[in-house]
């Protein structure tokens, strides 16, 4: 197999061959055909998260095919069309896993981050974790619902019923979300970066009822605002967008520090709250509404060995939509 490989946090990723790893009893073996480039990714190899195991292979939006089934796996044939997210195994018996809440886990393991990721021809995982997938759909275009879209869906569900929504950074998570939102009736309202006329135009053609700068205020009250962007100052400006009895919820797993405000824009009930990780029922969950509204992500595909041009890329704003290796 090949993969490319984060040797050291902080440094590019490196080109290697490896033997092809065999499956334990409870895993799969499963040929790599997409895997998205996700900013946790970007979190991981610029040593922005604690404890990053190297080397490590990172992704965690993994689309591919069963090679071979460990001996105890049940329910799976080989040729089957499966996906590999970021919670690669959970505990099974911690309070947090038995309350239903398997994304707490307090001992869990990450693709990507401290289990070998997607980057790469092959991965192992465990076989409870792979989501089943529609044999048919196209495995670039689905790879970042694995987790831009799955912790999309997370956070709308955060966010309440409301029918004005902002989403703050306009980047692969929020340009799944926002037809998610379109297809539920709801309003977006696109915060990108000050100046970025490509993005906000990507947001109104995904349906946006209005795109502007993070520097400009909501034209209306926002029932929930969204933050994808790490950027710690919008929390503040977001509950400056919300109406009483309004949401912010955080949905990245790093972002830079909060600085500080006046009470008086928190109070009135409004909330801030965080979303971490997933769980299998989220996927179950989002990937049926995924299929009933045809949701799709626009996707810049690169080869494996880019790797390192997609995570550039990625950090420096280029892309409209997510990027994808197609080993």
């Amino acid at each position: 197999m090949r993969a490319m490989v984060l040797r050291r946090v902080g440094e590019p990723l490196v080109m290697e061959r490896r033997p092809d790893p065999a499956p334990g009893p409870s895993e799969l073996l499963i040929r790599v055909e997409a895997c998205g480039v996700c900013r946790t990714d970007l979190h991981v190899v610029d040593g922005e998260l604690p404890d990053v195991r190297t080397p490590i292979v990172p992704g965690h939006e993994v689309v591919g095919r069963v090679e071979r089934l460990g001996a105890d796996v049940e329910g799976f044939a080989a040729g089957a069309r499966v996906g590999v997210a970021w919670l690669g195994r959970a505990c099974g018996h911690c309070p947090y896993c038995h309350d239903g809440r398997e994304n707490l886990c307090d001992d869990p393991s990450f693709t990507g981050y401290n289990r070998d990721g997607g980057y790469a021809t092959h991965i192992v995982a465990e076989a409870a974790f792979a989501v089943r997938l529609a044999d048919d759909a196209d495995a670039a275009a689905t790879a970042p619902l694995l987790c831009a879209g799955l912790i999309g869906w997370r956070a709308l569900k955060a966010a309440g019923s409301g029918r004005r929504v902002g989403l703050y950074g306009f980047g692969a998570a929020a340009h799944i979300l926002a037809q998610v939102c379109r297809n539920e009736g709801r309003e977006v309202y696109a915060f990108t970066r000050p100046g970025d006329a490509a993005a906000q135009r990507f947001a109104r053609g995904l349906g946006a009822v209005w795109a502007g700068g993070s520097d400009e205020p909501a034209p209306a009250p926002l029932d929930a605002a969204i933050l994808f962007a790490p950027v710690g100052a919008l929390v503040p400006a977001a509950l400056r967008a919300t109406r009483k009895g309004g949401r912010v919820v955080c949905a990245g797993i790093h972002m830079s520090d909060i600085p500080s405000f006046p009470y008086r824009w928190l109070w009135e009930e409004r909330q801030i709250v965080s979303v971490a990780n997933l769980t299998r029922a989220d996927a179950t969950e989002f990937f049926a509404v995924a299929r009933r509204a045809d949701i799709h992500a626009e996707v810049i595909r690169y080869r494996l060995d880019d790797a390192n041009r997609a995570l550039a890329d990625l950090r420096d704003g280029r892309l409209q939509g997510a990027a994808v290796l197609t080993p």
